[in-house]
């Protein structure tokens, strides 16, 4: 009998200042691999500490989730700056969160880029390299997070880093297995009983359907909850219960 595992990871600590994002406190207690803000899209140094601190508390595993430094538009819009820039805002925010983990003699797990740097990471193959190169000379023992299939999937693996293919339970995929844009009115799934499903079968069947109804090949490693929705919470117990109940059970990625 086949088994089959997956991690949950969720984007946390994007809160900042007076502005409070997400319900971290409890997301934490279902997934097992926290992405943490570091400061550029969302997050700042209080936040951080508090998050790894968290993530230790639960037992998640501590990753880094750099963006652009772009808080007004929360790092979801792309930014023009050439690959040795990219590379020096990954190795800085990535250090950032490694420094907090540190305090409590824990080890940072993995990193997962965010927003319009992640999108472009899984197409532009010099900007993938750029942050695939950053991690692997912050720490070769590092997971990189990326889009199943992408171009920062294949940049990661070509460096020497053990890479988790990311799918997501709450977007619609376009034809060549990308996310549809945000600016797009049927880029979010809303129903969570049809998400669930389609999780499932990534896990088990390797496929997604498409928007235009093909079918996408896709590998699962690991699922992203988004948490700053007010039915984060309801949805991660949801996916969680019904992936047991399937036979797919919760491992982190990494350890």
């Amino acid at each position: 009998m086949t088994k089959y595992y997956v991690d949950l990871n969720s984007d946390l600590g994007e809160s900042f200042g007076a502005y409070h994002i997400g319900q971290d406190e409890l997301l934490m207690q279902y997934i097992t691999s926290a992405n943490i803000a570091a400061g550029y899209h969302a997050g700042d140094h209080n936040v951080l500490h508090h998050s790894v601190k968290m993530a230790i508390t639960n037992t998640v595993n501590i990753g880094a989730h750099p963006g652009f430094p772009d808080l007004q538009g929360f790092g979801r819009r792309f930014l023009q700056v050439d690959p040795k820039e990219i590379y020096n805002m990954i190795v800085y925010q990535v250090g950032a969160v490694q420094a907090f983990a540190k305090l409590y003699n824990h080890e940072l797990n993995h990193v997962k880029p965010h927003g319009a740097l992640y999108n472009i990471a899984a197409q532009d193959s010099e900007r993938a390299h750029a942050i695939a190169q950053a991690v692997y000379d912050v720490n070769p023992n590092l997971v990189l997070f990326g889009l199943a299939g992408s171009e920062l999937v294949k940049a990661g693996e070509k460096v020497g880093l053990k890479v988790a293919q990311e799918v997501f339970a709450d977007r619609t995929y376009q034809p060549d297995g990308t996310l549809t844009s945000r600016t797009e009115d049927n880029a979010m799934i809303e129903d969570a009983d049809e998400a669930v499903s389609r999780v499932i079968r990534m896990v088990k069947d390797g496929k997604v359907e498409a928007v235009d109804g093909t079918d996408v090949d896709i590998k699962a490693d690991t699922i992203c909850v988004h948490g700053d929705s007010k039915q984060s919470l309801a949805f991660v117990r949801k996916l969680k219960k019904d992936l047991e109940n399937h036979g797919i059970s919760i491992k982190s990625v990494g350890k």
